[in-house]
């Protein structure tokens, strides 16, 4: 098909409002024609830096060979999919590997096919752990843990920006504030002195936002939930298989042990979509011990065979190829060089944060330009209060890709931040080139970018 077809049939047939959002870059016009590594190929043939990293799927890259062959590996010799009647040597290996690489007793694991998914069967396994007998869930003011109705109502983002039905029980506390936490479980303390609280849910990094929760705070998070018997939950769907700098973000202060957690993105090497969750053996076989409980969580494609097979080779590529240390050298490269353009353009970069190789700045917000271009720009914007600032990330989005072959996206929790995620198999040379072309956006200037990205997104 030529684009133009494909956009048609993508606006009727799959999502006319995303084809209208991602329509406005040139991105979204141009045709991907093969990838490799950090480099995707067009069909026009150039050549396009991919800075994304897949949004956390690309650790290992675009096809990296390995990945591959495991693939073809698996297809070659006719290995069987489903696992319903059959015990398979592949999750269960990935089972095994993946336990002996986490502390402690976090030994028994389930692998669906999405984060949300992982997310939402580590919330049913903590409810089933208390019998029913609690009915609260905690999560923070800022959480985002997916987009499913059970996943969604953990969510604290201005990107869910309309109300689902979601799980009962859901209650709020700030993150990274221990005092906080406190109060939101008092709020559900029994007149007995006993808690209704059956989990808190928490990213220890959040990847919307690139924000930390401190050594103190976990520390403190993991002792309130073991004094009250409170299911604790560590989502590390993004930042999992060493993208901040250690394999799990948590996993960088010695002692600290979750009940359960979560991955997904780069856990299926960029080519196969599974998830899973990891827990402490006396919570899973404290909810599902028993037969007549076995199939109370179970999906059709619990750890199909050709995801197995990709996960356990993404998992020793992460551990060969030692993906946490690559990105401290790529974050070490990334935080020099942001922390001089902020420092040099003060009025174009606010600030910048980040852990290891997931990285952003936060650009400065678009002023009299964005009231001037509002009136021609299709679509209901002024109904977004974060329109500004997407308005001028996107304006730096569009001209890194337009002008400089970089692929980059912005995150939509608050504050909207301009993301660099390279993959973890990229060299600094890579992030180097990434410095010089954001320096050039902001030596032409904001005013200038929002004019020309409202004037193509017109055109295009």
């Amino acid at each position: 098909m030529e684009q133009d077809e494909v956009l048609r049939l993508w606006a009727e047939h799959i999502s006319k409002g995303q084809t209208t959002l991602i329509g406005a870059f040139g991105f979204g016009n141009d045709r991907a024609h093969s990838a490799q590594g950090a480099w995707i190929t067009l069909s026009s043939g150039r050549r396009i830096l991919d800075f994304t990293g897949g949004i956390g799927v690309l650790n290992h890259g675009h096809n990296h060979p390995k990945i591959l062959n495991a693939r073809i590996d698996y297809q070659r010799r006719n290995r069987m999919e489903v696992h319903k009647n059959f015990f398979s040597p592949y999750a269960a290996a990935l089972a095994k590997n993946w336990s002996d690489l986490m502390p402690e007793d976090l030994e028994v694991s389930y692998f669906p096919s999405s984060g949300a998914e992982a997310v939402e069967g580590a919330v049913k396994l903590a409810y089933k752990y208390h019998a029913g007998r609690r009915g609260t869930i905690l999560r923070s003011n800022i959480a985002f843990h997916g987009k499913l109705l059970g996943a969604g109502g953990l969510t604290a983002s201005p990107e869910l920006n309309f109300s689902f039905p979601t799980i009962p029980g859901i209650d709020e506390f700030m993150f990274g504030d221990l005092e906080s936490v406190k109060r939101a479980v008092a709020r559900h303390d029994h007149q007995d002195g006993s808690s209704d609280v059956y989990a808190i849910i928490i990213e220890p990094f959040s990847a919307s936002t690139l924000r930390a929760c401190s050594e103190e705070f976990l520390r403190g998070l993991m002792q309130l939930c073991r004094s009250l018997n409170i299911v604790l939950i560590f989502d590390e769907v993004y930042t999992g298989w060493g993208k901040t700098g250690s394999l799990f973000y948590f996993m960088r202060h010695e002692g600290l042990v979750p009940d359960i957690v979560t991955t997904s993105k780069s856990f299926g090497g960029g080519k196969s979509s599974i998830s899973g969750f990891i827990s402490r053996r006396k919570i899973f076989e404290g909810a599902y011990r028993t037969s007549a409980d076995a199939t109370l969580h179970s999906t059709t494609y619990f750890g199909f065979g050709e995801e197995a097979a990709t996960a356990l080779a993404a998992m020793e590529i992460a551990v060969d190829e030692r993906f946490a240390e690559r990105a401290l050298d790529l974050g070490a490269a990334l935080q020099q060089g942001l922390e001089h353009l902020c420092a040099t353009y003060p009025d174009f970069f606010i600030e910048h944060r980040g852990a290891g190789a997931l990285r952003g700045v936060r650009v400065a917000p678009a002023g009299e330009a964005f009231f001037k271009m509002l009136a021609v720009l299709p679509g209901p914007w002024h109904a977004d209060a974060q329109f500004a600032q997407k308005l001028a990330v996107g304006a730096v989005i569009s001209r890194l890709y337009d002008e400089h072959g970089i692929l980059t996206y912005f995150a939509s929790n608050e504050p909207i931040l301009l993301i660099a995620s390279p993959p973890l198999i990229c060299e600094v040379s890579d992030v180097e080139a990434f410095l010089v072309a954001l320096e050039e956006c902001a030596q032409y200037g904001l005013p200038k970018m929002v004019s020309d990205f409202c004037l193509k997104a017109i055109k295009r």
